[in-house]
């Protein structure tokens, strides 16, 4: 854990630091691992949340990405996890975390897949959570989302997945918007964002 990393979660009196260890049971969705808190910040640089966005962050872990985009931005932030051991220490999270804007805060504990997208999401992040079969289902409910409320939607990757980049590239309605490096990490090309629009 870095200092970076050990400050906000200090600041925020949250726990969502651990990345879970030992064997990972589930062939569909992997295992957690928090975004760093030094590539959150590298991210926001470049690319900005308003207050009136309501980001969907799918295996959301512990929570990390909602109290941050909460804390600094004032966005609305929904967690969605499977996982009732990680849904739990979210609910822990709320409840001793210290940062601003608590109320844009909210956790859904159900599969990515059967989540319902609601009308006012327009923000969507991805940090590998599952294989492509969900994510294109994942995908397909966002696109079945905007056809019933129009707007305009973006996809965020964080460390992303081949066939993921491949399939919104080949075979999806969205486009590449942003890409962001994160230089501390060079040799590895795969530390980076991706942010993808939905092309009208």
């Amino acid at each position: 854990m870095t200092k970076v990393q050990s400050n906000y979660d200090q600041q925020f009196n949250i726990k969502t630091s651990d990345i879970q260890m030992g064997i990972h049971r589930s062939y569909t969705y992997h295992r957690y691992e928090p975004t760093p808190y030094a590539a959150l910040d590298r991210l926001m640089e470049s690319y900005k949340i308003q207050p009136h966005d309501h980001v969907v962050d799918y295996g959301c872990g512990k929570g990390r990405l909602n109290f941050y985009l909460a804390n600094r931005f004032g966005a609305r932030v929904t967690g969605i996890e499977m996982n009732e051991t990680f849904y739990e220490d979210c609910l822990l999270n709320m409840k001793s975390y210290q940062g601003k804007n608590l109320h844009t805060i909210e956790f859904a504990q159900t599969f990515a897949e059967a989540y319902e997208v609601p009308h006012t999401a327009n923000r969507f992040y991805f940090f590998n959570p599952f294989t492509i079969d969900i994510f294109r289902t994942v995908l397909n409910n966002i696109l079945l989302s905007v056809e019933q409320s129009y707007r305009a939607v973006e996809i965020i990757l964080y460390y992303p997945a081949p066939d993921y980049v491949f399939f919104l590239e080949n075979h999806s309605m969205f486009r590449l918007k942003l890409e962001v490096t994160l230089d501390e990490y060079e040799r590895n090309l795969n530390e980076r964002f991706l942010v993808y629009e939905l092309a009208f």
